[in-house]
């Protein structure tokens, strides 16, 4: 097999006075010299941009180290000596969106790993050109609700000030209530001694915020403009001893070898699917799911008011949610749960039909207003102890109206999906290649950033005690850490979708009780705040 990257008449002539020698000394002599030229070239020109050709992974390891590593039965990747472009990458990223650049981000900003080699593999032609976002421009329908929890993970990368540069809304308030109108409940920031309960901003914000700060960072990053087609783990068992190929040491080492659609390929040691909920790589790696479709859809778009909105609306409908969330400026983002074929009909249907029906479905249309004089709900709850929430006695308000559609309107089906396994050893995923949930609490990009910084963070820790990161016992640290909040978030969501989505007489009155309770339980209450803002507890009892 060719291998690229050296050159044979570019090394020097053995010394005249090694002509006397015997051929196997000579040949141990040529060895030699070839080794200490590539770690002379190493040391001389590290780093430098990789230039991968083809072979095996477009590059080789010195294979005398790699000889005497597998003789001695240990492979330590850190100790291995490579010609400067013939290194492999320390982690290749499958996928550039949100998720994938928040990691990207973290591992660039912090002392630990802002050294290792990052490959990114995502055919999105905005990683290379980046993508130029007017604050004349209509808001994107596209957003993402970040909990103070994600803000301060942006705020720790240094990527929160490019978000600041663009639009974006904090809110400190939200109502929540029933078609039924026999109940709601009012969350305020206060409640929790916080300023803000979360902020809205478009995707392409955050995702422009993230790359920006990379481009800020000396990390040295590659982006492979292609899809991923295959990847191959070779056991270090399936080579000879005796083969001293930079093919095989390589293989020794244990690396990943990826090929991209567009003939490309790399050798990294460790993957990161972070390619969404339709993963390549979860697929390549077989990775197990498990989940269920909800028989719904959702419905994106914009829509404009004619005063500014600064709180997070949520009315539970027969078929599914609404929730109409502040974006900036007098625009509002719709999130909208129904039927597949009533997704259908509001997506063809005008836009002044589509503004009335929001309208209705946000104000009396489906069932009336509920009271808001509960003057004797905190008596009924008081035995449970606690003082009252500043926004226990706070009276129901009506959204307010939308006057414009600024958007168009999207729509897509909606399923949960959890992957059996994280991890195995030099495969990690993150993000929506992990798990995707129900959009109803917004909870699904958070889920992923919390994904991303963690790993970020185990990455770290592996690398200040010299462990290889794509070991799975290392990898198995984030596993422990994310699978259990992950799952508990899409229990409890889930939950939700399923008791909010049957129109019962006695099941109604229950889901009154709840909404009773979660305003009048001042434990209840901030437990609910505090694990919707990030904090990894679920809301009961302390």
């Amino acid at each position: 097999m060719y291998v690229g990257g050296l050159e044979k008449n570019r090394l020097p002539l053995p010394p005249p006075e090694l002509a006397s020698l015997s051929p196997s000394l000579l040949r141990a002599a040529a060895r030699m010299n070839r080794l200490v030229v590539r770690r002379t070239l190493y040391s001389n020109h590290h780093p430098l941009k990789c230039s991968w050709k083809r072979g095996f992974c477009s590059g080789g390891e010195a294979a005398a180290a790699a000889a005497s590593s597998a003789s001695s039965g240990q492979l330590n990747l850190e100790d291995r000596t490579f010609a400067g472009d013939d290194q492999p990458y320390d982690l290749a990223i499958v996928g550039g969106g949100m998720v994938g650049m928040a990691l990207a981000c973290s591992l660039a900003t912090k002392p630990l790993t802002k050294h290792l080699k990052v490959a990114i593999i995502d055919s999105n032609p905005t990683l290379a050109n980046k993508l130029s976002i007017k604050r004349e421009d209509p808001p994107d329908p596209r957003v993402s609700t970040v909990t103070p929890a994600t803000i301060s993970y942006f705020q720790d990368a240094g990527a929160w000030q490019y978000v600041q540069q663009h639009r974006h809304a904090f809110f400190d308030k939200m109502q929540v209530w029933d078609y039924t109108g026999l109940g709601y409940t009012t969350y305020d920031a206060r409640d929790v001694n916080k300023d803000v309960l979360g902020c809205v901003v478009e995707n392409r914000v955050l995702h422009s915020s993230l790359l920006s700060r990379i481009e800020d960072t000396d990390v040295q990053k590659t982006i492979y403009p292609s899809r991923l087609a295959s990847m191959i783990r070779y056991p270090s068992s399936s080579v000879k001893a005796d083969d001293n190929t930079w093919e095989a040491s390589y293989m020794k080492a244990g690396l990943v070898k990826l090929e991209m659609s567009d003939g490309s390929s790399l050798c990294t040691k460790l993957v990161v699917g972070a390619d969404g909920a339709k993963s390549q790589v979860r697929n390549l790696a077989g990775f197990k799911t498990t989940g269920w479709n909800y028989s719904q859809n959702a419905i994106i778009c914009t829509v404009e008011h004619s005063v500014a909105n600064h709180t997070a609306w949520q009315r539970f409908l027969p078929d599914g949610p609404i929730a109409l969330l502040p974006i900036g400026d007098n625009f509002s983002n719709i999130v909208w749960t129904m039927s597949p074929k009533q997704a259908s009909d509001l997506t063809v249907m005008n836009e002044d039909e589509f503004v009335k029906a929001v309208n209705q479905a946000m104000d009396n249309g489906y069932g009336p207003h509920p009271k808001s004089n509960f003057s004797n709900g905190s008596n009924k709850f008081s035995f449970l102890g606690g003082n009252l929430t500043m926004s226990t006695n706070e009276s129901f308000e009506v959204p307010p109206k939308v006057v414009k559609l600024a958007s168009k309107r999207a729509a897509f089906p909606l399923s949960l999906m959890h992957a059996n396994d994280y991890v195995a050893k030099r495969i990690v995923l993150i993000g929506d290649a992990a798990h995707a949930v129900h959009p109803l609490a917004g909870q699904g990009v958070n889920l992923g950033f919390g994904d991303a910084f963690t790993l970020s963070r185990i990455i770290g820790e592996g690398v200040a005690v010299g462990t290889d990161i794509g070991e799975v016992s290392l990898l198995r640290k984030y596993e422990a850490e994310r699978k259990p909040a992950n799952i508990a978030m899409m229990a409890v969501l889930d939950g939700f979708q399923k008791i909010y989505s049957v129109d019962f007489g006695p099941l109604n009155v229950l889901r009154a009780a709840a909404f009773h309770a979660a305003n009048y339980i001042s434990p209840l209450k901030r437990g609910i705040i505090s694990y919707a803002s990030g904090e990894q507890r679920l809301p009961i009892f302390p």
